[in-house]
């Protein structure tokens, strides 16, 4: 996979790594990779920040601003970046958890409805692409899931489409989960968690050319 962005297209770049324990440090990593990347310049020329609600800030000591989100789960960090407008990004590590309980909570009804029509043995799965759509949308707005973003409706997960498909009722918002390599992994800790593990979710404000993995 490439290190740099490809002039004249407005793909996602969405960098995943492991955190060794410190999550501070890993993102921070990555975002400076994702800045020399999206930005061309040096890695250490990149400035890498927050601003006033806390979200991720880079760019290069000029007026231009790098578009990014973050998000960990377990030994896991991932960094999304664009250059053509918002971005919001979210990762969940598979695990038993109540779904349908958990999504009469919070989820629409007619989510919640989707959700019991699943085989029981896909449920938890189900559960995480709609809540990992919700985190990554509302990262992509500046919102977070503030505001009833929990009951914010997404596209049902894995249906026809291309890969970003539009968010009901939300303008340009568009969202969907990227798969990592079959048999691929990222490296953390002890070793690696795999593709099957994870639940990732990419979202942008407005339309965007692609997803790229660049696995760190």
């Amino acid at each position: 996979m490439s290190q740099s962005a490809v002039p004249g297209r407005d793909t996602v770049y969405v960098f995943l790594g492991r955190t060794d324990g410190d999550r501070p440090a890993a993102a921070r990593r990555l975002l400076r990779r994702a800045g020399g990347a999206l930005l061309g310049r040096a890695e250490a020329e990149i400035r890498v920040g927050r601003d006033a609600a806390g979200r991720p800030l880079v760019d290069a000591g000029d007026a231009v601003e790098l578009p990014v989100s973050v998000s960990h789960a377990g030994g896991v960090v991932v960094v999304a970046a664009r250059r053509g407008g918002g971005v919001g990004v979210d990762v969940e590590r598979r695990r038993e958890l109540p779904a349908l309980a958990l999504a009469r909570r919070w989820y629409a009804p007619q989510e919640a409805a989707w959700l019991r029509g699943c085989p029981p043995g896909r449920r938890v799965e189900a559960f995480l692409l709609l809540w990992t759509a919700k985190e990554a949308v509302g990262k992509a707005v500046g919102r977070g899931l503030r505001d009833g973003g929990l009951r914010r409706p997404m596209p049902v997960p894995d249906g026809p489409g291309g890969l970003l498909r539009p968010v009901p009722g939300a303008g340009g918002l568009r969202v969907g989960h990227p798969r990592l390599p079959a048999g691929g992994g990222v490296p953390a800790g002890g070793g690696p968690i795999l593709a099957g593990g994870l639940v990732l979710a990419v979202a942008v404000d407005g339309p965007a050319d692609g997803v790229e993995l660049m696995i760190d």
